[in-house]
């Protein structure tokens, strides 16, 4: 019995199609390659091909062709696209970073428990340290308040000195006054006694003058009544 036609077309299908394996799960790399151009523009030629995760120094953005100015490590000039640049490392450089310091901390446990008893013992003298810097706080405020309250004291006996400058001048004046006038007062008493002395002079000289002619007088008187 011969086949048919449809069946024939259906096993020549089956045998031309090609085998494609079983399905697998696989991720896009993150290894891309951005241009350094001379210029700020995609017609200027093309310096070098940076990879992904170069550090590239920005010396400035042309705010009308969005293109950033940069500087290599290697020192070389050039511009690239401001939106290919990223503040951050790439992904794939922080992973392999982060699998190279697990797979040492997996490596040296006992180098990992060191470095955490070394990080208490820093923290520790860190907070006994923050705790002597709060004591050494508290006594200078005490200090600069004692200070404060020395100062307004010192301040207070100048002005009680002052006061008590002003009122020994005052003093001093007032006790000058009073020995001038004491001064005037004894010069008074002594002109009042020098008047004094030369009136009983002059009366005595004056009654020396008198009596002698008030006696001749009166011889004269009696002689006359003779």
């Amino acid at each position: 019995m011969r086949p048919s036609v449809p069946l024939l077309l259906g096993l020549c299908a089956v045998l031309l199609t090609p085998t494609w394996g079983r399905a697998e799960t696989r991720y896009v790399t993150d290894e891309v390659q951005i241009t350094l151009r001379a210029g700020d523009s995609t017609r200027y030629k093309i310096l070098k091909m940076l990879p992904s995760g170069t550090p590239l120094e920005v010396l400035g953005v042309n705010q009308t062709t969005k293109f950033a100015r940069v500087r290599t490590a290697d020192g070389t000039v050039g511009f690239v696209p401001e939106d290919q640049l990223k503040s951050e490392p790439a992904a794939r450089n922080r992973l392999a970073e982060l699998e190279a310091r697990l797979a040492e901390l997996q490596q040296n446990p006992d180098a990992v428990a060191a470095r955490f008893a070394k990080t208490q013992t820093e923290l520790a003298e860190l907070k006994s340290r923050y705790q002597q810097l709060e004591r050494d706080k508290q006594r200078l405020e005490q200090d600069l308040a004692t200070i404060r309250h020395a100062s307004a004291n010192v301040l207070e006996v100048t002005n009680d000195r002052e006061r008590l400058r002003v009122q020994v001048a005052a003093l001093t004046r007032s006790g000058a006054d009073l020995e001038q006038e004491n001064r005037d007062l004894k010069n008074q008493a002594n002109q009042r006694w020098f008047l004094s002395g030369a009136g009983v002079l002059a009366g005595g000289i004056l009654l020396g003058l008198i009596l002698p002619r008030l006696r001749l007088g009166r011889r004269k008187s009696a002689w006359g009544s003779l």
